[in-house]
């Protein structure tokens, strides 16, 4: 108990002291983090929206059952599908991406994207479909039509985005096997806890572990705030 006391107040000390090493780690997580967020927002709330809407759209009982199972793809296997496709050997080995932060991008953007996918089309799905038959019958077009079915859904589409936050700032298996834990250049919060955990330094990965904790407090008290301005729960 003593050891885990002592711990807790090096952590305090590493976070009071804004020690440069954990400033460094922190900016890079959240630079990866947030960019693969925004790929997956741009890419899968159209697609999800889609999905919603159309529901006699061609192909969509073969896309379905695979965005369902991408979201419960374990991260370390698309980890490990990045990293063969971002070898040299890889399809993708041109691109140079294998140990970079852009890699750990792609990487976390695979597993956001169908999280974002699929709740947005539930929650594209869940709204009054009587909201879009008076829009039609007042003129409104397709996009409009698309763009106010998605406001009123609204609530659930900012729960997709927690989601995604959520499950790509707390994963390690993926940005681990594609970024290579480098010192300096490939380093984020959770490998860097799992690295100082094995090398006994407690004080830093509890420090690293409280500051990943405020991240995901901050960021859902923040898309929380934005709910209730929303009209949600």
């Amino acid at each position: 108990m003593t050891a885990l006391l002592d711990s807790l107040g090096e952590a305090f000390r590493l976070l009071w002291a804004l020690d440069p090493a954990v400033l460094e780690i922190v900016v890079l997580t959240l630079q990866v983090t947030l960019g693969a967020l925004t790929l997956a927002l741009v890419l899968g709330i159209p697609l999800g929206a889609a999905l919603g809407l159309a529901r006699n759209l061609r192909g969509r009982g073969l896309i379905v059952p695979v965005i369902y199972t991408g979201m419960g793809l374990p991260p370390v296997i698309v980890g490990l599908f990045t990293y063969l496709m971002l070898s040299n050997q890889g399809p993708l080995g041109w691109l140079g991406w294998l140990f970079t932060p852009t890699g750990m991008v792609a990487a976390q953007t695979i597993i956001a994207f169908p999280i974002v996918v699929g709740l947005t089309m539930a929650a594209v799905q869940s709204v009054d479909p009587a909201l879009r038959t008076q829009l039609r019958s007042l003129g409104a077009t397709r996009r409009q039509v698309a763009m106010t079915i998605l406001l009123d859904a609204r609530t659930g589409v900012t729960a997709a985005v927690v989601t995604a936050y959520g499950s790509i700032i707390s994963e390690v298996g993926a940005v681990m096997l594609v970024g290579g834990n480098i010192r300096g250049e490939t380093r984020v919060l959770t490998t860097a806890i799992v690295l100082e955990t094995r090398r006994g330094n407690f004080a830093l990965a509890l420090a690293l572990g409280f500051i990943l904790l405020t991240l995901a407090l901050l960021t859902n008290l923040t898309f929380y705030r934005l709910q209730v301005r929303q009209g949600g729960p």
